[in-house]
């Protein structure tokens, strides 16, 4: 009969618009990076150089939280028992700075440096990788990896020392610089910049101001929210292997925002984050969408904003102009992250996870606009921020849904709380 026919047609139709998204996908994972992880673990770095062959080292670190706290003093302490010989380049900074790293290059270069040692965060981690890549081929402007212009062939082994747990530097293939110059802020991968170990001990995050843990835990969230939201196949038990991270990261986030000597929550969120970035998130899946990242890292290069809290900003409008092209997606994020009980309709849940994760955000002082974060761009701004972006992801970048530059530009207005002048 018709009525027959038509719930027939329409469960047709839904298996077409959906097909595939159970099914996984071909994928390669690939994380050699050898983690010490415990109290007091520090003062083991100097074997660990000896054992990846290291001989005279550059450590990179940043302010003087390093010195102040005794950690740097205890990080040289282990090398010199170990036989090593060292330099130090320290003053590296948030959306760190090329030129940093080319004092770092011409340092190592001086001194013979054949090993790179990062202490501090993702920041510090991803200028140690950027002097690596620097030293290994210093016939070229390292710059040149970070605009796209060719590919690292070489790259001195780095380890590092964590002190914050945020952006999974020290388990990825991945290192961000910024050009201050120009204001851009751009990534490059490559396997061979991956931290041959990492040190890492939750006790040395437990003196960061409130607000860095908290923008650290949000942009670890975000490296797994990246890979799930997808629409070409997903494998479960990866799936379920991201949903316990976001949720555990929510859970143990919540506990530090009030208890930030908790260290069992610290040891959570700091292999939550290590875990977040390798790549272990998003086995099997239909692609990344990494979109939120993008726009953020033009939001950061034109207003130097901390990271973790531009993403925040960024999110809600980023999913919310994306939900109905990967819906199945967002309502399984409510559902499984958020415990958002099926609504009258799937759009229904699905917006009401974005609200919660919004909530979540709101919950231990994270913006969720670019008001709140403090930035009130001018539309030449967006457009520009907009261009930028388009022309550093090759025109096109997300899984969830692609965005182009006239999507970015819509963005950056909803997240502004504007019109588009278009």
């Amino acid at each position: 009969d018709r009525i027959g026919f038509c719930v027939y047609l329409r469960i047709a139709i839904e298996w077409i618009e959906n097909r595939g998204t159970d099914t996984m996908n071909n994928y390669e994972f690939y994380a050699p990076t050898r983690v010490i992880f415990g109290k007091g673990t520090e003062n083991d770095t100097g074997k660990q150089i000896v054992a990846y062959g290291g001989h005279h080292v550059l450590i990179v670190y940043g302010g003087g939280h390093a010195v102040r706290s005794g950690l740097l003093e205890r990080v040289e302490a282990s090398l010199k028992e170990a036989g090593l010989t060292f330099d130090t380049l320290g003053g590296v900074v948030p959306n760190p700075h090329l030129s940093k790293v080319y004092e770092g290059i011409e340092l190592g270069k001086k001194t013979g440096v054949d090993f790179l040692l990062g202490v501090g965060g993702g920041s510090v981690i991803d200028t140690a990788k950027a002097i690596a890549y620097g030293l290994a081929e210093p016939e070229y402007d390292v710059w040149d990896l970070y605009d796209r212009k060719r590919k690292a062939k070489a790259c001195l082994p780095v380890g590092c020392v964590l002190t914050i747990a945020a952006a999974g530097s020290e388990m990825s293939d991945s290192s961000v610089i910024t050009n201050e110059k120009t204001g851009e802020k751009r990534g490059t991968n490559s396997d061979l910049c991956r931290c041959r170990f990492a040190i890492e001990n939750p006790e040395l995050t437990m003196t960061l101001p409130d607000y860095q843990t908290m923008a650290g835990c949000a942009d670890m969230q975000m490296h797994t929210m990246e890979r799930y939201f997808t629409g070409k196949g997903n494998m479960e038990i990866t799936d379920s292997i991201a949903e316990a991270l976001m949720r555990t990261v929510k859970s143990k986030t919540l506990i530090l925002h009030k208890d930030p000597q908790n260290y069992e929550a610290r040891a959570e969120v700091m292999w939550a984050g290590s875990l977040a970035h390798n790549n272990i998130t998003g086995c099997g899946n239909g692609g990344f969408d990494f979109a939120s990242h993008r726009l953020e890292h033009e939001l950061s290069g034109m207003f130097d904003v901390t990271h973790g809290a531009g993403l925040c900003a960024i999110w809600g409008s980023w999913a919310r102009y994306v939900y109905k092209n990967c819906l199945h997606r967002f309502v399984k994020f409510a559902e499984t992250v958020h415990g958002i009980a099926p609504q009258a309709t799937e759009e229904d849940t699905a917006l009401l996870g974005i609200e919660a994760q919004e909530d979540f955000y709101r919950a231990i002082g994270m913006p969720t606009s670019l008001d709140e974060l403090g930035v009130h761009p001018t539309d030449a701004q967006m457009k520009e921020m907009a261009r930028r972006c388009a022309i550093a992801v090759g025109g096109q970048i997300g899984s969830a849904m692609v965005l182009h530059e006239p999507d970015m530009y819509r963005i950056y207005c909803m997240a502004a709380g504007k019109q588009p002048q278009d």
